[in-house]
């Protein structure tokens, strides 16, 4: 289908640009005569290379984006406004380009006859399983409103969590960074200078220098080598951890961590019962729940588990002897969902076994940088150590040759 550019006035006369795809200039007039514009200019955006729908589709859609498009959605549904206008409106209100083209996109399916959550489910780089259920069970019973509130929230909530991450691992990156680089200036410009020096004395070198002496070697005549190697490397492990073997073996490491181990337990347990707690109001039926959580959750070992817990409820059995028997869950969630399952308020306990441990979390996140600090002041001490002995031994058997030759 083409791409139309216009340019259109308001009443006010102030003017307005964007695109539109649809099938002919007419039923651009049309729609923008519905938006109560008065058009200046359309003309057919040409396919090219370098159009700039190429550079689109490499645009990111990021969490914020997907936040405000679900509170705007909402509140236009609860205003009672049709999809077909609300819609309008999100395009005209939406910055994002890409996200922008996709509403385009799913306007026209919705208003060719699908449903929204068909619609949506046609572009899966943007909008996600757990989105996508969500917004059936919002169509199903009649709430979508409340269901796009409360995917915003979820959004909001996932967000927050990995903003605390990156501030809370900002300090070991820059000294690990500082560390490294000084590493390289020191093995790429000092020690050159060093070995020239010491190439004019018949003297043993300590085994520090030597290694780095080494390093330097090989970083200067092997270096094409050594990226090469890098690159290889690099891309081996990309490709394992993608692979079903590789992901259990990488998840399995991340549980097992130190200092971060918890962490990445932690906020597994918060998504696993967040997402539960909030599918489970949402209406959904149990076995989708459980499907669309093992989907989300974000670890594959925690997944197994929920599986398993799928084909126990799929047989008549309960939620809670699976999660005793993995080992996985700790004691906290499997009491809470217990409660749950017996009391008939299951939302309401995954709700709280959230909220303690995002509060755990947001408390072990705090702390990150002084439950670090004896392994880096460790390493850092073990790297300025190492580069100490390298560069000062060496001065030691010069002077001893000194001493010597001048008796």
């Amino acid at each position: 289908m083409p791409t139309f550019r216009y340019k259109a006035r308001d009443k006010y006369g102030a003017l307005f640009t964007g695109t539109i795809d649809t099938a002919g200039r007419d039923e651009v007039a049309g729609q923008l005569d519905n938006l109560g514009y008065f058009p200046v200019l359309i003309e057919e955006v040409k396919e090219g290379i370098f159009s700039p729908d190429f550079f689109e589709r490499f645009q990111v859609v990021h969490p914020q984006d997907m936040i405000v498009f679900s509170r705007q959605l909402a509140t236009l549904i609860s205003a009672g406004l049709p999809f077909i206008a609300s819609f309008d409106a999100l395009i005209e209100q939406t910055e994002n380009k890409r996200l922008r083209k996709v509403i385009t996109h799913v306007r026209k399916d919705v208003e060719g006859g699908s449903s929204l959550s068909d619609a949506l489910a046609k572009h899966p780089d943007i909008f996600s399983n757990l989105y996508i259920n969500m917004i059936r069970a919002g169509e199903a019973g009649g709430v979508l409103d409340e269901i796009l509130e409360r995917l915003a929230s979820l959004a909001e909530h996932e967000a927050e969590t990995r903003a605390r991450i990156k501030s809370a691992t900002r300090y070991p990156k820059i000294v690990i960074f500082s560390l490294v680089a000084a590493f390289i200036i020191l093995v790429t410009f000092v020690i050159p200078k060093f070995a020239a020096l010491y190439a004019n004395f018949k003297v043993k070198l300590p085994l520090p220098t030597r290694i780095l002496i080494g390093i330097n070697y090989a970083v200067i005549n092997y270096w094409h080598i050594g990226l090469v190697s890098i690159i290889t490397v690099v891309f081996l492990i990309r490709w394992y951890i993608r692979t079903e073997k590789g992901r259990v073996h990488l998840d399995s490491l991340k549980l097992k961590l130190p200092v971060f181990g918890p962490i990445f337990l932690k906020t597994a347990m918060s998504r696993f019962s967040r997402v539960f707690g909030t599918l489970t109001r949402s209406g959904l039926p149990i076995l989708q729940t459980l499907e669309i959580v093992s989907n989300t959750v974000g670890n594959i070992i925690i997944s197994r588990t929920v599986d398993n817990i799928r084909d126990s409820v799929r047989q008549g059995k309960g939620i809670v002897q699976p999660m005793r028997v993995s080992k996985v869950f700790p004691p906290v969630v499997i009491q809470m969902v217990a409660i749950g399952e017996e009391s008939g308020r299951m939302e309401e306990m995954l709700m709280k076994v959230s909220d303690y441990y995002d509060t755990d979390v947001d408390y072990a996140l705090r702390n990150l940088s002084s439950s670090i600090e004896p392994i880096l002041l460790t390493v850092i001490g073990g790297v300025i150590l190492f580069l100490a002995l390298a560069i000062f031994l060496p001065w030691w058997n010069l002077i001893n040759v000194f001493k010597g030759g001048g008796g």
